[in-house]
């Protein structure tokens, strides 16, 4: 076997048991999401077993990497993130821009046209959400107040108040939403403008 590829399967074992740590699931957690038993986790983590492409594939899924990630691949030169926008049943699309998992996620949400007077489904979890409208106008009802929020506006609000986004009647709109979990927070925070409804 090339030794280069030697030295590449060897360094999969720590770069697992990292990742496994930095989200602070345990072996049998993973197993579970994976399929794979803990003691074949725990064997590749320590290196005592070289890793096949049918674990490589389900352990970087579930750690939020690429392969490439995983088994710390050569850089191609190419910078581009490959994005995979979700498509909703509502007609918004969800774009997650980080692919770590843990700490704080970035995704850009785009909603279509909204109807003014639309009764919101507030939500609550736990964590903080910070939001920055890039296009259009978002509608934010947080607890009870109506919030109007325009390009260039941000908020941040603890997830635990019942909350729910959604655009206006005056077109489509797009933002920037940054969520963490509990206690990790953007740190930014704007006033509303005079015109926001309360």
């Amino acid at each position: 076997m090339d030794r280069d590829l030697d030295r590449t399967l060897e360094a999969v074992g720590p770069r697992l048991k990292h990742l496994r740590l930095r989200r602070d699931i345990t072996l049998t957690d993973l197993a579970q999401e994976t399929g794979i038993s803990a003691s074949t986790l725990s064997r590749l983590e320590a290196g005592l077993r070289r890793p096949t492409l049918e674990q490589l594939l389900p352990l970087a899924r579930a750690h939020g990497v690429t392969l490439d990630e995983l088994v710390d691949a050569p850089p191609t030169g190419d910078p581009r993130i490959n994005l995979r926008p979700i498509a909703c049943s509502d007609g918004s699309t969800v774009l997650p821009l980080t692919r770590r998992p843990g700490g704080i996620q970035a995704y850009k949400f785009v909603l279509p046209t909204g109807v003014d007077d639309r009764e919101p489904d507030r939500r609550t979890h736990e964590g903080y959400d910070w939001v920055y409208v890039l296009n259009g106008t978002l509608r934010l009802v947080l607890g009870e107040h109506n919030l109007i929020l325009r390009p260039g506006e941000a908020a941040e609000f603890d997830t635990r108040t019942p909350h729910w986004f959604g655009s206006t009647s005056s077109g489509p709109v797009e933002f920037l939403s940054l969520i963490g979990k509990q206690g990790e927070r953007a740190h930014v925070r704007v006033a509303p403008r005079s015109g926001s409804a309360e």
